[in-house]
């Protein structure tokens, strides 16, 4: 499906919810997490080319993604204060003025203004990430699950279109028109937040909240669901960032479906999100995280037990379908259960994710080289989906989601 039908649907679920004067600031919103997606990915295909043009080592090259991890969690830290003091615009807009200013300067003539804006657009997607999630659960109520589906749908079709577009880019010679017409996306973007009317947040009556009772949200029920924020966000970018190594090593060479294999993931998680809203109808959120665990456990365990790319290929697929509704699910557990709550504890969780992504793909590789065997360290994003199972099973006993 196109970034212009996510756009359709992003605008009908818009249309469909309580306050239609939210309908524009809603279109922003969803554009921007396309842009957002890129700006997280972006590093991975660009690598090679920082490699060939400052002679870097394998660890020079490694600081890109440390310090646009460091900088992301520092903005994610940041925003919740943001929100907490002055509403969401501020951090929106100046997420968007770092991420688009971040990305033009990539290209940048020397290493040091290269990891500087590394770090720029690291601060802005992660100064954008809560407050977006966090405002557009607000919104859609008792529909925020299916609604922060598609907002992360939108997310997934700029990650997954990013390395293509920087392959044709590096193709036509036109590497810095694209980022530059990146930045730009983002000025655009950053003038229709700052224009925006931004309504009176709010947080609705839920009628899953009421069905519910008046449950306190307890210690071990915030525990859960920071475990549930970190291990998730591990587990996805463990299987997006070593799916092509590990696609390069069943093929014993790297080729052109092997660079590309991160995409059968990003493929999965962004089918799955524009379908869960049809499906959240159905059934009940417990239930479809509970399936989807269990899909990408399958998943997992189909990719650890290839021997070729036609059954690795399709089995990084299923990981991302599986993986699809579960953190837009879990960030609308968050929204529902906290209320206006959720800036202050929101800041948290996001930071933890943020330190998931960076620590999962590092304990697959600590796992792989001492085991010598990356099938070995993938057991480890198959453990945390088991892991993930058992709470949710657990918070049944304390909830009603």
């Amino acid at each position: 499906m196109s970034e212009l039908t996510a756009t359709n649907a992003a605008i009908n679920a818009a249309a469909n919810t309580k306050d239609q004067k939210h309908r524009n600031l809603l279109i922003l919103l969803f554009a921007g997490f396309v842009l957002s997606g890129i700006a997280t990915t972006i590093v991975g295909p660009m690598l090679p080319v920082f490699i060939r043009k400052w002679s870097l080592d394998d660890g020079q090259a490694g600081l890109f993604s440390t310090i646009q991890f460091l900088a992301a969690l520092a903005g994610t830290l940041a925003s919740s204060a943001i929100a907490s003091w002055w509403g969401y615009r501020p951090a929106l807009v100046l997420g968007y003025a770092l991420m688009g200013g971040g990305l033009a300067g990539l290209n940048a003539d020397t290493h040091l203004l290269a990891l500087q804006a590394a770090a720029a657009f690291g601060l802005g997607y992660g100064l954008i990430t809560p407050g977006t999630n966090l405002f557009v659960a607000e919104l859609g109520g008792a529909r925020s699950a299916s609604l922060l589906n598609l907002l992360n749908f939108t997310w997934g079709a700029g990650a997954m279109s990013c390395s293509p577009l920087i392959a044709l880019a590096m193709r036509r010679n036109s590497l810095p028109g694209l980022l530059v017409g990146f930045a730009v996306f983002g000025g655009l973007l950053t003038l229709g937040l700052l224009v925006t009317p931004f309504a009176a947040e709010h947080h609705e009556a839920n009628p899953k909240t009421r069905e519910s009772g008046h449950f306190q949200i307890g210690l071990a029920v915030t525990l859960a669901l920071a475990a549930l924020f970190f291990i998730y966000v591990a587990t996805e970018t463990s299987i997006g960032i070593w799916a092509a190594e590990y696609a390069k090593r069943l093929a014993r060479g790297i080729t052109g479906i092997t660079t590309l294999a991160p995409m059968f993931f990003y493929a999965g998680l962004t089918s799955g999100r524009v379908t869960a809203p049809l499906v959240l109808r159905r059934a009940s959120e417990r239930k479809i995280v509970l399936s989807a665990l269990a899909l990408a456990a399958s998943g997992i365990t189909l990719l650890i037990a290839s021997t070729s790319l036609k059954i690795a290929l399709p089995a990084v697929f299923l990981a991302g379908l599986g993986c699809a509704s579960l953190y837009p699910i879990f960030i609308a557990w968050l929204s529902r259960w906290y209320g206006a709550r959720a800036k202050k504890i929101g800041g948290m969780l996001f930071a933890l994710a943020s330190l998931g992504g960076s620590a999962g793909p590092g304990v697959v590789g600590f796992i792989s080289k001492h085991s010598e065997s990356l099938r070995v360290g993938l057991l480890a994003p198959l453990a945390a989906v088991v892991v993930m199972f058992t709470i949710v099973l657990l918070l049944r006993r304390q909830t009603t989601a």
